[in-house]
């Protein structure tokens, strides 16, 4: 089944916001043994919605639109489908009554322009939003299939999961995609490369490799079609072990781990607690160690000290420590992330000291040097990276680059 995906509003096409639902379908119906072949972005207009419909029903099974279902004037998704399958518009009662107990639950009054939500196109199968007051709509024609949904991701995303994937699923029971990823980090793109090439090469042809590169890691996406998943899932098992002896050393997890959760889970098994001694990432080494639900069992606190001045109020750093090596240095990290165990009272503490950019810089000392720090109680081990000269990148690599220490500093306990 090859499908295609429509996102509809002019906020997508001035970049006022990011196409996050056309990713997110993408992935889904990937893992559904789907094929995404196209993603088209149209405006909120009748015309333009009607030439991406007729274009992806040219070539693809499967359309999928989100967007310009709601109530305003420049929502014309209903109208084009109306147009497009040749049906009017119809009072469904129970949409009705969804959008009516909607507003009552928030005693608001139900306006006529909400009324209208209730109006959907007659050939169309309704697919309740128990989120909003737009419904999702299934339409067929000539043995392809529509489906409608609102561009709001999270009530989309409950009509793809609650309704949409298990009906593909069932009519699709010849098909699938499996796919296992393999997280690494430590090594760029090419140098793994290198590594893996005989493995890569001898992959079976319905196994794909794919290299996924972001700031400080490199995912490794295997990829197995067929008809029997099983099957599938076991090729998929011995390759990635086959991977896994070449590159022990610089994988760290699977599909969606992310290492601050790697990290909490080792932590929380080792009855261990952590803090951040923060210069550099001003904080987000604290924020992604945070992010994890349960990180109160573990995360003592943090201290971002930017100026020198705090450094030395709160992290006790020796003022002419500094001033001899500057606070970019490793003696100053070394002292930041000791200090910051007895300061914060953990076992670990992560410390950060570089320039970020994009100024700052100096020959000796240029943008993107960073010096990172993993203590352990009373002893210490650093780091000194050289990053480039994009902030973001930076404070993302760095970070990364300091939670990868922290897990092996976890490990050798």
């Amino acid at each position: 089944m090859h499908a295609e995906i429509i996102t509809i509003g002019e906020e997508l096409l001035i970049g006022q916001i990011v196409n996050t639902n056309a990713s997110w379908i993408a992935e889904r119906l990937n893992e559904a043994g789907v094929a995404v072949k196209q993603v088209t972005v149209v405006a909120d207009s009748e015309s333009e919605i009607l030439r991406a419909l007729s274009e992806a029903f040219s070539r693809s099974d499967l359309v999928l639109t989100t967007g310009g279902l709601g109530p305003t004037r420049d929502d014309v998704t209903k109208l084009a489908l109306c147009h497009f399958f040749k049906t009017g518009l119809v009072l469904n009662q129970e949409v009705l009554e969804d959008v009516s107990m909607l507003f009552s639950q928030r005693n608001l009054a139900l306006t006529e322009l909400n009324r209208q939500q209730a109006l959907v196109p007659e050939a169309a199968k309704v697919l309740r939003n128990s989120n909003g007051t737009a419904p999702g709509l299934w339409l067929e024609k000539e043995g392809k299939i529509c489906v409608a949904m609102p561009g709001v991701p999270y009530e989309m995303k409950a009509m793809v999961e609650g309704y949409i994937l298990p009906e593909l699923k069932k009519q699709r029971k010849d098909s699938f995609i499996v796919h296992r990823t393999i997280l690494t980090q430590g090594i760029g793109e090419s140098f793994l490369s290198e590594i893996i090439a005989e493995w890569e090469n001898n992959l079976p042809p319905f196994i794909k490799l794919a290299y996924l590169p972001s700031p400080g890691m490199v995912r490794l996406r295997l990829s197995a079609s067929g008809a029997r998943e099983e099957d599938l899932m076991i090729a998929l098992s011995e390759e990635e072990e086959k991977l896994r002896s070449l590159i022990p050393q610089y994988v760290w997890g699977f599909d969606r781990d992310t290492l601050e959760g790697v990290i909490g889970k080792l932590l929380v098994e080792k009855g261990l607690t952590v803090s951040t001694a923060e210069s550099c990432t001003g904080g987000y080494l604290a924020h992604k160690i945070t992010s994890v639900a349960g990180s109160s069992a573990y995360f003592m606190g943090s201290i971002v000290a930017y100026a020198n001045e705090l450094k030395s109020r709160f992290l006790w750093i020796n003022k002419k420590l500094i001033e001899k090596h500057g606070a970019v240095s490793r003696e100053v990290v070394e002292a930041m992330a000791l200090n910051g165990c007895q300061t914060m009272s953990s076992d670990f503490c992560m410390a950060t000291s570089g320039i970020a950019g994009p100024g700052g810089g100096t020959a000796e000392k240029p943008v993107g040097t960073v010096w990172i720090a993993v203590a352990f109680r009373d002893k210490v081990s650093s780091r000194l990276l050289h990053l480039g000269d994009q902030r973001d990148r930076n404070i993302a690599r760095a970070t990364l680059a300091t939670l990868a220490m922290l897990r092996e500093k976890i490990l050798e306990i």
